[in-house]
Parts: C-alpha cells; structure tokens; sequence
C-alpha cells in the first residue's frame, strides 16, 4: 500500500486504525475537534480530505505499518507464486503491540466485556478458516451459529485477520478515547484569587470564597464559571493531597499515608505491653469533695489487646502509672518491653530514670534509676510527628476511639445522668456542667465492669482474635504457653517505693521535695549513721503514702547506707495530698486575684491618662539682677536693674572670657 499525501474520512476509516475511528462520521467529528488540514477533493463525489502529516502522530505510525506489512506480504506472495498457505504459518508482528494495546486500561469495564464477546467470534472464525474453510462461509458458520449478524462479524474479522490473534482483543475495543468535557472560561487570575483564597489554613467555605470571587470579577472584569465549575476543575487540577497539605497542614496530609501494619504474631503474650492514660467523659464526687473528671491509667497486652492492669486517679501522675504497673507485675509478670507516651507523668524520673533516650526532662547523672530499667523491662517511646503524637504506635489508643471504653464505662447505667458526652457537641439534654457527680463507689464498680465488659466481648476483628474470640479468651490461652519473668520480693518493693535524689548535710541530714512546702519548708530526715560521711548526693527511698514514717538511704550506685527517720514533719505526710493540697493553693490564688482585679475598676493606664499635662513654668524677671564684669585682668560684680540695658555688655564679656578659656587670647 502506497502512502497517500491527502486521504479522504472514508479512506482513514476503511484503514481500521486503533488510533482512530473506524466510521467516516467518527473521522470527521475527529478532524474538527484536531483541526486536522484539509482541502476539498476534486473529482467526482467532492468532500473533503485530509492532509496526512495533520493526522494524529499515532495513526500515522500506524499507517507506515501497514503499509510496510501489506508490502511485504505482496513480495512474499510473488515468491511462492500460487502456492497454497499452510493453515498453521503465523501472521508477522509488523506491527507495535504496545501502540494497540495503549488504549486497554482507559476502557471502561463494560467496553471491555463487549471486546470479550467480539473476539470470540472472531476466534471462531479463525479457526475454520485455517481449517481450509473459506473465510465467507466462515463467518456465516459462525453467525449461524450465535446471534451476531454476518455483517458484524465480518467487520470485526476482516479488521483482526491481518494481527496475532494475541492483539485482536484491544482492537476490537475500538476507538476508545476518554470524555473530556468542556471546560467553561475563567480567567487566569480569577483561577489563582480563588485558589489564594480557598486553599489556606483557616478553611474557608467554598461558596463564601466564591461570593468573594464574584466581587473581585465585577471589580476587575474578569470571567469566571459557576460555583460547580470552579468545584470541578479544582478537584481536577489540584490532586487532594495539595489540597489537604495547603488548608489541613502536614499532619493531615501525613494521616493520608498508609500505615504500617505490623503483625504480632511473632509476640507472646505478656511480651509486650503499652500503657497510656484515659481522661473519663463522666462526673464523679471525688473523695475531698470535688466534682471531677477522673482519669485512669490502663496497661494491655499488645499481643491480645487484653486490659490487664489500671488505676485511676484526679489526673495522670506517677503514682497510678507506678501502682498500675505494680498489679500488672504482681498478677502476670514483668513483661520484657513497654511503650509509653513522652508525657511528663509517663517520663517522670521515678519510673524511666536512667533511659538514654529519655527526653521529655533534662537527663541528670545523679539521677536515680527509674523503676521501668530496674526491672529490666526495655522501654520504647511513641514517636513525635509534625508536632503531634502519633498514637498508631500505641493499640490502646483504639480503647479510647469511637465505641471503645467511653460506652462500656462512661456510658454505664451507674452513672446516667453525669455523663459530659465527648465534646461540647455532644452533651445530653441532662448535662448539669459538672455541678454534681457519681458516687465514688458508683464509678469504681462501673469502672470494673465496663473493663471486664470490654475484655470479655467476642468476635474480635484483630490478628489474634480472627473475629472470633475476645481479648480474654486468646490472652489465657497465649500466656499458658509464654514464658514469664516473675517479680521478687526485693523487685516489688521497687513498685512500692519511690525515690528521690538529695543532698546529704555533713550532720547527716536532708529535705524531700515529693511532701511538697509548708510554710515554706519541707520535711526534714537524719540518718545519724551517715553523719560525718563522705556521701554528698544519695538517693532515698520511700513509701509515698507514708512520708513521715522511716525512708531508706541509697548511694548513687545503689547500695544501702542507712535508714532516717522523719524529724521534722512540716509538709504533707503522703505524696497525693500534698498533690490535692497544691492545686487547692492554686486555685485559691486564682480566685483571690480575680476578685483583686475586680477591685479596680480602673486600670493604671486610664489613671494615668486622667492626669493633667505638665505645663511650662512661666518665669518672671527679677527687678535687680547680678553680673559678673570683666574690666582687664579684674573680675568685678555689678549691679544691674531689670530695664537695664546690659545685655550687649554681657554678650561682649562672655565672648572674651571664653575667648581666653580657649587661648585666643
């Protein structure tokens, strides 16, 4: 086949070209939407045709290959003369299977079975044919046998034959080109005001950004489409990732990635545990009469996601943190690694004192060891990310989520009625604001059942449960397998104690900080062994519900020294009073200061704009006036009265004494 300079729409469409349609109305509707060059025909019928170096780059590359195929089928065919052509001889590939098979993945689902259906056929087709058949009756076999018309079969045969039957299925998909809709005007500038405004941090609305925009048309002739059409096309142009970057910020964009998904089951259970404190969305009366939110701390299995230890308390402090851990240790064990927060009761001294890694306060070489490294339990700390937690890292965080241990405690039927709801959207008509609470009692035993409750819940969606069983249920049966580490007696007591770091007093004296200041001063303790000693720091030990009682005395190495006993007891006796009585002091401060500042009703700036400007003082002249008066070398004093006229005689003499100060003269 020659390659022709000027090619009418049916002659492109009788090409059958995948890169084109296959219809003379497909070709025109085509060439004016391209703008393809084109001339009228001369000749008989008219019409038009179409230059070839205007067609699409792809049907042209398809054109040379047919042309180049159909070549060197005509010098093959001279060759062998008449000889008949084996039905089993392969078609030449002249052709690029890449270019055909361009358009597959474009097509929608429903073109692509209509291709399957086609190329069935056609397979049928073939295959008689190479039985020595001939093509005609072929196709009428076929079609008799199916309900396609031989018309269509034909055209979809005669359009494959000449390609490997591997490359038939993308060519019979035909023409396939996405829609591209229309896109209405709008000026570049109005495009990029929308786009300043909209996709900013403070999240505007988009139909208030478009009032704006509409203002700034009007005010700057601008064109601008409909509210939908700025819509679309900023889905279109602007992928969501930008636009979540650019009015959410990178932690929101971050939450965009996928999460790693690591799996436990190479974990046993009691391995590994992770810790993390919940804020109650329920009042409660509190022991010294306060109506609170508690908060509790709760340790789970990572392995079976089983509640295995908690404590609650006013907020999250060392003391539940170390008190919960304690009963996790007492009943199952020390576990080997633990992951916490960075938060300052989690990072406190007495329980991570010694981690390298430990940032949240400044690290002290007199530090004493922390109760977590004692125990030799390795800890891990969730990570920081775009100046957030990242609670992923912790399986307890989903505990606290949507469905979690807000329904099974702070929705208990024991404290209907002092529920706060999650946010101050969701507050129940019954919200009192706090004015009153539950019970104590009331909140522990909901407390306790709605743990269990959540422990106890079947079909589980997670690795270990399969959606079968409960935490409890895969938690007993994984830690009768486990190997555990059991606590001594000595490592117990660790839990039980706290310690602090102090300066020891040559008469073998020292204060503890943890019992707070009374009137300006702590508890004071003597260990009468240590006096005279060559200890200037050591670490004491104590029982933090009992600090008036004996405490027991460490080098910084962690030998025992002595014991001391409380001299002393000015502070508070236990560690959580001392705690409640410091925020109460707070409290009452805040209070008396806004009630001070309700005393002056005016400010010190308003005084001070009250007071009258300072005015020039007016000087009055006196009658008689004293001069100095230099007469040669001799200073003499005169007198002058005030309508006197000596100011020339004054303005000479001063002019020649300064003249002399100088050297002039």
């Amino acid at each position: 086949m020659q390659i022709l300079d000027w090619y009418t729409a049916q002659q492109i469409a009788d090409l059958n070209l995948s890169s084109l349609p296959n219809t003379k109305a497909g070709v025109i509707n085509r060439a004016k939407k391209e703008l393809w060059i084109n001339r009228k025909r001369s000749g008989r019928g008219g019409g038009v045709e179409y230059a070839f170096n205007s067609l699409p780059s792809d049907a042209q590359e398809e054109i040379h290959i047919i042309s180049a195929r159909l070549a060197a089928k005509a010098q093959a065919k001279a060759l062998k003369g008449n000889q008949p052509k084996p039905a089993t001889q392969p078609k030449e590939a002249n052709y690029l299977p890449e270019v055909i098979w361009s358009g597959w993945e474009d097509a929608t689902d429903k073109q692509k079975a209509r291709a399957t259906e086609k190329v069935g056929g056609c397979f049928a087709v073939d295959d008689l044919v190479n039985t020595g058949m001939g093509v005609v009756e072929a196709i009428e076999t076929v079609a008799a046998d199916t309900d396609v018309s031989t018309g269509s079969l034909k055209r979809w045969y005669y359009k494959v034959r000449n390609f490997e039957r591997s490359d038939w299925l993308p060519i019979l998909l035909g023409n396939y080109q996405p829609s591209k809709s229309r896109q209405a005007d709008f000026d570049e500038q109005a495009w990029e005001a929308f786009k300043a405004d909209y996709l900013r941090l403070e999240r505007p609305q988009m139909g208030t950004c478009y009032e704006r925009l509409k203002l700034l048309a009007a005010e700057h002739n601008w064109t601008i489409p409909s509210l939908s059409s700025v819509k679309r096309k900023l889905e279109n142009d602007i992928p969501k990732p930008q636009r979540v970057l650019l009015r959410q910020g990178e932690r929101a964009l971050a939450d965009m990635y996928p999460a790693l998904v690591r799996s436990v089951e190479t974990l046993e259970a009691m391995e590994w545990i992770n810790g993390d404190g919940y804020q109650h969305n329920a009042f409660v009366r509190w022991h010294n009469g306060d109506i609170v939110r508690p908060k509790t701390w709760l340790w789970q299995d990572i392995r079976t996601r089983k509640i295995l230890a908690y404590r609650t308390d006013l907020s999250e402090n060392s003391d539940t943190i170390r008190l919960a851990l304690m009963d996790l240790v007492s009943r199952y064990g020390i576990p080997r690694k633990l992951t916490i927060d960075n938060t300052r009761a989690a990072a406190n001294k007495w329980m991570t004192g010694g981690v390298k890694n430990r940032y949240r306060f400044k690290v002290k070489e007199d530090d004493p060891m922390g109760i977590i490294p004692l125990l030799g339990i390795e800890l891990f700390w969730t990570s920081v990310q775009f100046g957030m937690g990242h609670g992923q890292a912790k399986p307890i965080e989903r505990a606290f989520s949507h469905g979690g241990l807000g329904e099974t405690i702070d929705k208990h039927p024991l404290l209907a009625g002092h529920h706060a709801g999650a946010n101050v959207l969701d507050k129940p008509d019954n919200y009192h604001g706090g004015k009153d609470g539950a019970s104590y009692e009331d909140f522990i035993t909901a407390l306790e059942q709605g743990i269990e409750l959540w422990n106890n819940r079947v079909k589980r969606d997670t690795e270990i449960c399969q959606g079968v069983y409960s935490f409890d249920q895969v938690f007993k049966r994984d830690y009768a397998n486990a190997t555990v580490r059991r606590a001594t007696t000595e490592q117990m007591r660790l839990l039980m104690l706290m310690s602090e770091a102090v300066t020891l007093k040559p008469n073998g004296t020292f204060s503890l900080s943890c019992g707070g200041k009374v009137f300006g001063q702590k508890n004071r303790y003597e260990a009468v062994d240590l006096i005279g000693s060559n200890h200037k720091k050591v670490v004491v030990k104590f029982d933090p519900d009992k600090l008036h009682d004996t405490v027991w005395v460490y080098s910084l190495d962690g030998r025992f020294l002595a014991e001391a006993d409380c001299t002393e007891k000015v502070a508070f006796g236990d560690k959580a009073t001392g705690r409640e009585h410091d925020k109460a002091r707070k409290q009452y401060v805040k209070s008396e200061k806004a009630m001070a500042k309700a005393q002056q009703a005016m400010g010190v700036k308003e005084l001070a704009e009250l007071m009258p400007e300072v005015e020039e003082e007016a000087v009055s002249t006196p009658s008689i006036t004293e001069i100095m008066v230099t007469q040669g070398n001799t200073v003499r004093k005169q007198t002058v009265e005030a309508d006197a006229d000596v100011e020339n005689e004054f303005d000479t003499d001063f002019m020649r004494a300064m003249a002399m100060f100088k050297g002039d003269e």
